[in-house]
């Protein structure tokens, strides 16, 4: 398929700038695969599609803030640097984004913090944004990663074309998140409540976990028209056996699967086996899924409405169906449905 066929024309009052007031009760779309309908409901309806033994998985990433910013020597020059991948703990070494990227050079010397107690000096370039970072700090590990987190900031999306606030923190991070390592939510998880995870509970519907670590692969953008020739950025992701044997468990009883999110999604899809089950995973993946894509292990998923010509729109419709995906964004436009990272939400079933 073409990059243009996923244009889409996307007012700026249509992407959510604030999460609903409650986790489960934005809109939910339900889009039905196999007959086309369209359905209008609230997240908290989605209960009403799984019954005992079906299965969700989530993705447990937890979201660090990612977001720096610093003042280069001699100048002063405020710079935004976005953490994307720790390359070596001992010495300190990240890739990161920078903002603006053309002052930035190999050697200049970046001072954080108002006593500038953290230095970093640039001794790479990766692309045009992209620099690799060395930190300079005597402490521990441990102390050098807490003062990352004092000085960094939730890191929303620059589409939200807002600043940070307090709520941010918490509403940022879904309530299953454990794992630090995200530079962005994994958005679809951020629309369950611990009050909707209880009632499937109840109901004996059983949840699993993946990670995947979301960075630069999720979002960079794809410059290329034919999208056989873009190359995703790699992603780093785990499986458990235990996630294993209860999904596989799952699909030898003809359960449903419903991966949360796309990097869900991605994840199951990096692990699967010649039989069409699920195998554990400790890799970096940069699988890149869109139309025509057969699935292996889901056939539910729970997504939002992402930004045009994204990877993450890009899969969802190789999970609809690119028509039907079409179809729902056109209906979602005139229906009033938010669109983005705090945007509403789609369960696309049989």
């Amino acid at each position: 398929m073409k990059l243009s066929q996923f244009g889409y024309d996307l007012p700026e009052d249509r992407i959510a700038q604030y999460p609903a007031e409650n986790r489960d009760e934005s809109k939910l779309m339900v889009l039905h695969k196999k007959t086309g309908e369209i359905e209008h409901k609230m997240f908290k309806d989605v209960i009403d599609y799984f019954n005992e033994d079906d299965i969700f998985v989530m993705n447990d990433t937890k979201v660090f803030p990612a977001r720096l910013y610093g003042n280069k020597e001699k100048t002063g020059a405020r710079i935004e640097v976005f953490l994307l991948r720790e390359l070596n703990p001992e010495t300190k070494l990240w890739d990161v984004l920078v903002d603006p990227a053309r002052k930035i050079r190999i050697g200049n010397k970046l001072y954080f913090g108002d006593d500038e107690s953290l230095v970093a000096e640039v001794i790479d370039n990766t692309t045009s944004r992209g620099r690799t970072l060395r930190f300079l700090y005597d402490g521990s590990y441990e102390e050098f990663r807490q003062a990352l987190k004092d000085l960094g900031e939730t890191p929303l999306p620059k589409e939200l074309n807002r600043e940070v606030e307090p709520e941010d923190e918490e509403r940022f991070q879904t309530i299953f998140a454990k794992k630090e390592g995200a530079v962005a939510a994994p958005v679809a998880g951020l629309h369950f409540s611990k009050h909707l995870l209880k009632r499937l509970e109840i109901k004996g519907v059983k949840m699993a976990t993946v990670t995947m670590h979301i960075g630069l692969g999720t979002f960079a953008p794809v410059e290329v028209e034919d999208l056989s020739k873009h190359k995703m950025d790699s992603e780093q992701a785990f499986i458990t056996e235990e996630t294993c044997a209860a999904v596989n468990e799952a699909l030898d009883n003809k359960r449903n699967v419903c991966a949360v999110g796309t990097t869900t999604m991605r994840t199951l899809e990096s692990a699967v086996s010649s039989n069409g089950r699920l195998n554990t995973f400790d890799e970096w993946t940069n699988k890149f899924i869109f139309p025509p894509y057969d699935f292996s292990i889901a056939n539910s998923m729970i997504t939002n409405f992402h930004p045009a010509k994204s990877t993450l729109m890009m899969q969802a419709a190789a999970f609809a169906g690119y028509d039907l995906l079409k179809k729902a964004y056109d209906v979602a436009l005139k229906e009033d449905y938010k669109f983005s990272t705090y945007g509403d939400a789609m369960l696309i079933i049989d």
